[in-house]
């Protein structure tokens, strides 16, 4: 079962690795809030290992469209639920490296001369 939701970067809490039967492992978990709601919610997403590189190119304020997982597990007769984040987004990535907003206000984007200008 796959979601997706789309907010703004809450918080960003610390890091925590490891070492486990396959090797070095990285856990970082994040918090987004939800946009667009009469109510806002805020969300606590874990991401793991290259995911968790990730988010530590991102910083609290970025808009962001996160793919997640469900999953409960039982431990001791309690239950824990986790969203796992297996895609990240930055929303505002696309707008930032549009070519028609690089090349505003360049050479390119002049008008050519006019011909009777020209000194031959």
């Amino acid at each position: 079962m796959a979601n997706e939701l789309t907010g703004r970067i809450y918080a960003i809490l610390p890091s925590q690795s490891g070492q486990g039967q396959n090797g070095n492992w990285i856990k970082q978990q994040f918090v987004i809030e939800t946009a667009g709601d009469r109510f806002p919610k805020k969300i606590c997403f874990v991401a793991w290992n290259d995911r968790a590189e990730m988010i530590s190119r991102m910083k609290e304020g970025d808009e962001v469209k996160v793919s997640f997982d469900l999953e409960s597990r039982e431990y001791n007769g309690r239950w824990y639920t986790d969203a796992k984040a297996w895609k990240i987004e930055s929303v505002n990535a696309g707008a930032m490296e549009s070519p028609k907003a690089a090349s505003v206000g360049s050479v390119d984007d002049m008008p050519p001369p006019p011909a009777d200008d020209l000194p031959f």
